[in-house]
C-alpha cells in the first residue's frame, strides 16, 4: 500500500537491511550490557535517556522541530537536534517529515506506523520494512521544507550517525566497556522502544478525552517512560500545544522543562490551548458522541 510517492506503509516485501542489522546489533549488545553492569554505567544511561529522549525527542524533534510549539534561540534549537540524533531515530528532517505525515494521515491509509496494520508493525517493523525516507528528498522536502532549507539540518540529517559514534568513542575512552554498553547500546535500545510505544501502545490502549478521528489514546505509563509523550490523545487534539499533559494530574516533564527554560529566557511564545478552548472542545466532542 503506497499513497505517498516514496512512502510505503505496510509493504513487507522490501527489507531495509542497514536498519535491520543495526537494530539487531543494538539488541544483542543490550543483553551483553547486563554482564558489565556497574552503578556508574546505569546512572549514565538514565541521565542520557533523559537528555536524548526528554530533550532530543520531546523538546526537540517533536514539540519544537515538528510542531513549532515554542521558540528558542537557534543555537539551542540546533543543540536539541543533536541530542535527538543520539537516539538512533534518524536525522531531524526525516523524523519531522514522518511525524507530520502521521498527523496528516493518522490511522488512515498512508500513516507510516498505524497499529491498524498490526501492533508490531506500528511498534518497530515499519522501521525495517518498506522504503527508507532518510535520503528521500522528494518526501522529506515536501513535509519538512522548513528544515530542509537549513544547511545545518541537511548536514545533520545526512550524517545523523556521527554524534552517536563520537559519544560512543568518548564513553569507551572515559568509562570503558560498561559505559559504552550502557550509555549507547542499552540506553538507545530502551529509548527506541519507549518512543515506539507512542506509535503502538498509545494507539491501542488507554483513555480518550477527545474524539480526534483516529485511535490516539492517553497512556500514563508511556508518558512516564517518555517524559510526557504518552498523553497522545491530548496531543492529537491539540498538536500545536507545547503542553501534552493538559490536566494537573497528567505529569508532563517535557512541558515542565520548557516552562523552566522560559523563566530564564531560553524559550518563549509557548503555544498552549486556553482552558476554555479545551473545555469547549470537550463539550463539542461530547455533543458529537450524543
Amino acid at each position: 500500500m503506497s499513497v505517498i510517492p516514496g512512502l510505503t506503509t505496510a509493504d513487507r516485501s522490501k527489507v531495509n537491511w542497514v536498519t535491520m542489522i543495526a537494530v539487531a546489533i543494538f539488541h544483542v549488545l543490550t543483553v551483553v550490557a547486563f554482564f558489565y553492569t556497574t552503578l556508574s554505567a546505569v546512572l549514565l544511561a538514565l541521565t542520557l535517556h533523559w537528555i536524548c529522549i526528554g530533550w532530543g525527542i520531546g523538546m526537540g524533534y517533536h514539540r519544537l522541530h515538528t510542531h513549532r510549539s515554542y521558540k528558542t534561540p537557534k543555537w539551542l534549537e540546533y543543540f536539541l537536534a543533536v541530542c535527538g540524533t543520539l537516539t538512533l531515530e534518524g536525522g531531524p528532517i526525516f523524523w519531522v517529515a514522518v511525524h507530520r505525515i502521521h498527523h496528516q494521515r493518522s490511522d488512515q491509509e498512508g500513516d507510516p506506523h498505524t497499529p491498524r496494520e498490526g501492533a508490531w508493525w506500528a511498534h518497530m517493523l515499519w522501521t525495517v520494512f518498506g522504503e527508507s525516507l532518510h535520503s528521500n528528498t522528494q518526501v522529506t522536502g515536501k513535509y519538512a521544507p522548513d528544515l530542509a532549507k537549513d544547511p545545518f539540518y541537511r548536514a545533520l540529517n545526512n550524517y545523523h550517525w556521527v554524534p552517536l559514534t563520537v559519544l560512543g568513542l568518548i564513553l569507551l575512552a572515559v568509562g570503558g566497556l560498561p559505559w559504552l554498553l550502557w550509555g549507547v547500546f542499552a540506553r538507545v535500545t530502551f529509548g527506541l522502544h519507549a518512543t515506539w510505544l507512542v506509535n503502538s501502545a498509545t494507539h491501542l490502549w488507554g483513555s480518550r478525552r477527545f474524539n480526534t478521528g483516529d485511535d490516539s489514546k492517553n497512556s500514563w505509563w508511556v508518558a512516564l517512560l517518555t517524559f510526557g509523550e504518552g498523553w497522545h490523545n491530548n496531543h492529537h487534539a491539540h498538536p500545536a500545544s507545547s503542553r501534552h499533559g493538559l490536566m494537573w494530574y497528567e505529569l508532563d516533564m517535557t512541558w515542565l522543562q520548557i516552562k523552566l527554560l522560559e523563566k530564564v529566557g531560553l524559550t518563549w511564545d509557548l503555544r498552549v490551548p486556553k482552558a476554555e478552548h479545551v473545555q469547549m472542545k470537550l463539550v463539542e466532542e461530547q455533543s458529537k458522541a450524543a
